[in-house]
Order: structure tokens, then sequence, then C-alpha cells
């Protein structure tokens, strides 16, 4: 959900639909390329994620907005790691974790997405949420560099153009899918992942 470089110097609004946070709405610079997932899309997301949620270490890697990483923290997971290149939506997603008191449990990194993947030392997160720009043609190579950062029981969550096959690693399976005119969405799960620990997805 990372928008070009260009702000327009409006702020938006996104809105938090569930958890402690409950319709707490945070502001986002508006920029051509931002495309925070909508709450009907969110909804969905989190309906099926919830069984894994608690206690969860989330990845949003081009956090943008930062609706799904803030949605999963307030929704019970334990920490979130928000990355993201462009210096004013990070530096207002950093505002919005102040806001929020949020400090022990979200961290955002500005850094551009492959870089931080290949630099970073390899952490094991529980879910992904992997958005990034259409235009950008960057699934194939964040894919490729996700794997050391996820929790071999991890999930995945992935937004791509309507329409558009991504051909994922060997090893991940689909577990739900929807769409809208212009989105596809769809959560898969490495083959160990279960939706909590005594029942398999």
């Amino acid at each position: 959900m990372r928008p070009s470089e260009t702000h327009t110097g409006s702020v938006g609004q996104v809105r938090i639909i569930g958890g402690k946070w409950r319709n707490t709405r945070l502001p986002v610079p508006l920029a051509p390329g931002l495309r925070p997932s909508s709450d009907r899309v969110r909804e969905t997301l989190f309906n099926w994620l919830m069984p894994r949620l608690g206690g969860a270490r989330v990845l949003d890697l081009f956090a943008g907005s930062g609706a799904l990483g803030f949605e999963a923290v307030s929704r019970g997971a334990a920490q979130a790691t928000l990355v993201e290149r462009d210096a004013a939506l990070a530096c207002q997603l950093r505002e919005s974790v102040a806001k929020l008191g949020a400090q022990d449990q979200i961290e955002v990194v500005q850094a551009d997405a492959l870089h931080w993947l290949a630099q970073r030392p390899a952490g094991l997160a529980d879910i992904a949420f992997i958005d990034p720009p259409f235009a950008d043609g960057l699934w194939e190579a964040v894919l490729a560099g996700l794997n050391p950062h996820l929790a071999a029981n991890a999930w995945l969550y992935l937004e791509s153009p309507a329409g558009q096959a991504l051909r994922l690693p060997p090893g991940w399976l689909l577990h739900r899918e929807g769409g809208t005119r212009e989105v596809r969405f769809a959560l898969y799960r490495r083959a160990a992942a279960t939706l909590s620990p005594d029942q398999h997805a």
C-alpha cells in the first residue's frame, strides 16, 4: 500500500474496523498510487485470520497507510513491523503509533522493502501482508526474499491486480481468496500452518 513519492499535501483517513482501537481514524497523506485496503476487504481478511491473530508477530512489508498492521495489533497480534519507503508516510505512521500508545507493539521502519529483506537479520513473522504498488512488478522478488523472515507455520496475505496470477514459491497453499473489480486478495499458508494448535486449516 505504498504510494508514489509525490504527495498532494492533503490528508485522508483510514479507519480501524475492529478490536481495541475499533473506529479509531488515523490520518494518511494523500498521494497518487496509495491504495489502503478497503473496509470490506480488511473485514474479510481478518475474519479469515482471527483464529491466528492472538499473540502473532506480523510483518506489513508495504505499509502505506498502515491499515493492515494497525488492524492486526488492534485485534490481538502481539507485535507488528511496518516497513515503508516513503518518508512522509513513515513519519505519519510513527505519529499514529504514538497517538495509540503502541510503541511497545508496533515498529515503523523507513526502508525499501527489497533492501530491508536482504539486510535485516532473519526474523520469524507469523503473518505477512504483501501489497506492493501494482505498477512496480515487485511480487516475484519480494516472495523470493521472504522465506528467512517467516515462521515455519506462517500465513501470507497478498493483494494483486484483478486477473493477475501470481506464482508462489514451493510450500505455500491457497487457503482463501476473494476479489473486487480492481483487486484479487488471497490468504496462503505454509503446509505446516494451522488455524489453532489443534485444528488444521
